[in-house]
Formats: structure tokens, sequence, C-alpha cells
């Protein structure tokens, strides 16, 4: 898909991969809402675009796991520049590090990692229909093909992300709804370095997966990557190659892998 005059909500825009995908959408030609929980964030990263690409964005304060706040982002693309072509279900959270996690650390992790999304989409995908086209692109998480050491909220939701992604996909990709699915390992972002600011030995270890795994990446590399996807149409998203041979690794020989990853965990642990 060309972004060019297309209307895009981004969540999670305010900071990180989000605020990068806004100004890459923006210098792309799209017309972008930046939606955050944080609404002087999301204000913060509108200006700084406008003032590159004026009159490209605006600002809304909105915790998008909840469904009227979503129809009142999406109210607002449509009242400032139309319907929604391309909606970013970017917000993510770390969630807490192994069994330790409470009911309410799992009810808030599966509100903005898998909810969220399945609230925008049926929400939008409807309108889509309707229209015959519509592209959804989900912020899942190489977690979400391997899994992640330390967080099990972390690792159990971004598998659920990517497994409603395909779905989308498959129950709608032919007929005309797009779906990509980004998968990105390190990330320079605050969510990167939670977990070692967490003071708990799995937290800290499943900062250090990420970081030692391979290259940390800055979201706006990440944001090149998802632009590529989009104009090829591609669902998954990988912006470290790695993660593919990885993945094949792991359905090759999943008892091999399995003891892999816990010999890299107590290589981890024993660093704390």
């Amino acid at each position: 898909m060309d972004v060019a005059q297309r209307v895009a909500v981004v969540t999670g825009g305010g900071a990180g991969i989000g605020s990068a995908l806004v100004a890459r959408l923006a210098r792309a030609g799209a017309r972008v809402v930046v939606a955050d929980l944080d609404a002087d964030g999301a204000r913060a990263v509108a200006e700084a675009v406008n003032a590159d690409h004026p009159g490209s964005t605006v600002s809304v304060g909105a915790d998008v796991a909840d469904t009227e706040q979503i129809q009142q982002v999406v109210g607002l693309a449509e009242s400032a520049f139309g319907p929604v072509d391309l909606y970013f279900a970017n917000a993510g959270i770390a969630g807490a590090p192994g069994l330790d996690a409470s009911e309410q650390d799992w009810d808030r992790s599966i509100d903005v990692n898998v909810r969220a999304h399945i609230r925008a989409a049926r929400l939008l995908v409807p309108r889509w229909l309707e229209r015959g086209e519509g592209y959804f692109v989900s912020t899942a998480s190489a977690a979400g093909l391997l899994t992640q050491i330390g967080s099990a909220t972390y690792a159990v939701t971004k598998h659920a992300a990517v497994a409603f992604a395909e779905w989308l996909s498959v129950t709608y990709g032919d007929r005309g709804i797009r779906v990509s699915c980004l998968c990105p390992m390190g990330v320079n972002t605050k969510l990167l370095l939670s977990g070692e600011d967490s003071g708990d030995a799995l937290g800290q270890a499943a900062t250090r997966a990420v970081t030692s795994a391979g290259d940390v990446l800055e979201p706006a590399e990440v944001a090149d990557a998802v632009l590529a996807a989009l104009e090829d149409e591609r669902f998954l998203v990988l912006p470290h190659e790695d993660v593919l041979e990885t993945y094949r690794n792991k359905g090759s020989d999943y008892d091999r892998w399995l003891r892999g990853m816990r010999r890299y965990q107590s290589s981890l642990l024993a660093q704390a």
C-alpha cells in the first residue's frame, strides 16, 4: 500500500517506535492521529512532526485498550482527516516478571497487548469490508515468535498478538484487509530497559536477553522496516533478520531449542 494521502492512527505514538512511525508516515505523505496514554507526549510528537510537515498530524490522549476511547480516537481521525485507512496497534507494556505477576498485571497486559488489538479490529474491520480495503498493523515482538526470558505476561500476550494478526489475515485477507505484524528484538526505547530497572533477577535477565541477542536498533530503523513491509503488503516484519533463522530452528527441533533457552537463561541469571 502506498501510504501517501492515507489516514493512519498510531497508538503508543508518544514515544519509541510509535513516534518514529508517526514521523515516517508523515514524511511519506500520510495524515496521522497520534494516540497515547501520555497526552503531553502525543502532543509533543505531533507538534514536532507538524513543524516539518504542516497539518499532517493531530494528537489525543487516550487509553487505547478501552473501546469507547478507541472510538473517540477513530472519530478524531475521521473529523480531522477522513476515514481511517491504516491502524497501527502499537501501544504495549512490558508486564511483570515471573509467576509473581498479579492478576491485575495479567489483566492489564492482556488488555493492552492483545484486547486493544481485538477491540480496534472489531470497530474498524466492518467499515473496511464495506469500503473494500483497510490495513491493520500489529506491533508484537520477537517474543511472540520465540519467547521472552523473564516475563510470562509479555511472552504470552505477544504470542497472542501474533496469533490474532494471523487470524485477521487468514479470515479477511481475500476481502481487501491487509495485515502486517511487527516482531523486533531489541529497540532503543524505555520499554527495553524496564526489566533492568525492575529490581528482579528475572526482569534483569529479560533485558540482558534482548540486548545480548543482537543489535539494538533505533526506532527510526524499525519504522523504515515497517514502511517497506507496507509497500510490499508483507505480513511478517522482522527488522532483526536473525529472528527468522532462530524461529526456523525452533520449529525444526523444539526440545533442542527449549534446552538451549534454559542454558541461555541460566547464563543470564549467573550475571546477576
